[in-house]
């Protein structure tokens, strides 16, 4: 596949993962969502988190029919999460450099040297998490293991300006611009803006389901699944399948058990991660899917990590749950890294397995 070989909406992956929104201020991209979805649903609504549900009735449904809209159709939920790991200003120190309280995990080995924004109530800043030269280390400091806490952002301002500009609370986000790179797409926040912008593709293609779908864009699930915990009582679905990004390890030094994914194998469907175990009848399903209609796939066992498919397992009652993901390289880094074609097959699965929803299969165990 060449660089201009995308066969999906780049410009739209592209606004949706360089716009900032950490957990609990997702405002920029919720706005961005609730456009695209405005479009591509029946109905779209936003609850008291930040949640953000476009629905499409199903043959069978009636918008006027209670308050979710669904009457008593069979209902199910699509879920990507909407929120980025990022950090809030916890101090300004007399220096006029900014100290950092994590929003999600990082890695602090990552974090050296890097460009970020501040969000200020005066607009956005550019600022920097600054590096000591390795000239003037000593062997204690050269050993010492990095840690958020430890780190500085500075802003190339005097303290008083700093002290005037920032506040405590104000939120940073890494700068980045997410570009085509061969056959991948990289950049910062494809988790899981590229699994919201899935399901925001998948919207556009369904016509008519049988089914009643809501599309969730969920906030907080980088710290807790917040968001998805909520909604599962609102939404109250009778089938869930959820969509993030997946480890994909398959680069040197690493042995081959711990890649869990491949970039350009397809689309992953999840049987387990620290959070959930999928129902079965429902990841054979969707292994049935991609196998009827040729969609290269894997299969995913995470051994660390949760995603939304957890918040809606068991938040009001017991559900049957799937999940699909995209196999994505360097995790919480700027430079998350997915392939196209992987970007493409899960677009496919996720519609098809929607497309064939009629609520007549049976999930129970």
């Amino acid at each position: 596949m060449t660089e201009t070989a995308f066969d999906f909406d780049f410009g739209l992956l592209k606004d949706l993962t360089e716009t900032s929104g950490v957990p609990g201020y997702e405002d920029r991209v919720r706005e961005l969502v609730r456009e695209e979805l405005a479009t591509e649903t029946d109905e779209v609504r936003t609850d008291a988190m930040g949640n953000v549900v476009g629905t499409i009735y199903g043959s069978d449904g009636d918008a006027g029919d209670d308050a979710t809209g669904a009457g008593d159709t069979y209902e199910v939920a699509v879920a990507a999460h909407m929120d980025e790991i990022g950090f809030m200003v916890k101090h300004v120190t007399d220096d006029g450099f900014l100290k950092l309280d994590a929003l999600g995990g990082w890695d602090a080995r990552v974090l050296r040297a890097q460009r970020v924004t501040v969000h200020t109530d005066d607009g956005d800043v550019t600022g920097l998490i600054g590096s000591v030269p390795p000239h003037t280390l000593d062997e204690e400091q050269r050993e010492k293991e990095e840690a958020v806490e430890d780190v500085v952002v500075d802003l190339g301002r005097d303290a008083d300006e700093v002290a005037e500009l920032v506040s405590v609370g104000d939120l940073v986000t890494m700068e980045q611009s997410t570009v085509r790179m061969g056959e991948t797409v990289t950049g910062k926040a494809l988790d899981d803006r590229i699994c919201v912008f899935a399901m925001l593709e998948a919207a556009r293609r369904i016509e008519e389901p049988d089914v009643t779908i809501h599309f969730c864009a969920t906030v907080q699930e980088e710290v807790g699944l917040r968001g998805a915990r909520a909604l599962g009582v609102d939404v109250d679905p009778d089938l869930a399948v959820a969509l993030d990004v997946t480890v994909a390890s398959d680069v040197p030094g690493v042995d081959p058990d711990k890649e869990v994914t491949e970039l350009g194998e397809g689309t992953a469907i999840k049987l387990k991660d620290s959070s959930v175990i999928t129902t079965p009848k429902v990841h054979r399903r969707l292994r049935a899917v991609a196998e009827d209609e040729s969609i290269p796939h894997q299969l995913e066992v995470l051994p660390a990590g949760g995603t939304d498919t957890a918040g809606f397992q068991n938040t009001n009652g017991a559900k049957p749950v799937g999940a699909i993901s995209i196999p994505t390289r360097y995790l919480h880094t700027v430079t998350e890294t997915a392939n196209g074609e992987d970007v493409a097959a899960t677009i496919d699965l996720l519609t098809a397995f929607l497309r064939t929803e009629t609520g007549a299969h049976d999930y129970s165990l």
